[in-house]
């Protein structure tokens, strides 16, 4: 009660903990596979789906790029010895190992 009026005592539900592809996801599922989203966004399920794509997602990468560095000779001695040389393979190693995410978890059907 709150000046003579009942209020309801509503919960705000917690956002999901939800980063790049976890988002990236989502657009997805909405824009091609409609009928999957909405049925779980109906059944509570989207939220933990995004989150769990999200996280493998990211380790992904992170592993794809740690052994790609390590195969392709790309080493903290090059980083000191030639910096720019060292940007522009971790950056073409790291586009490399998001492509591969991106079309094994994020845009592939359910």
């Amino acid at each position: 009660m709150e000046n003579g009026y009942r209020l309801p005592n509503l919960d705000v539900p917690e956002a999901p903990k939800v980063g790049k592809y976890g988002m990236l996801r989502r657009s997805y599922l909405k824009s091609h596979r409609n009928g999957y989203y909405t049925g779980m966004l109906l059944s509570g399920r989207l939220d933990a789906h995004l989150e769990k794509i999200d996280r493998q997602a990211t380790e992904m990468v992170e592993r794809l790029t740690a052994r790609m560095a390590r195969e392709q000779g790309v080493t903290e001695e090059l980083k000191a010895s030639d910096q720019m040389k060292w940007v522009g393979l971790m950056n073409s190693i790291q586009a490399a190992a998001e492509e591969v995410a991106l079309a094994e978890l994020i845009y592939t059907d359910v």
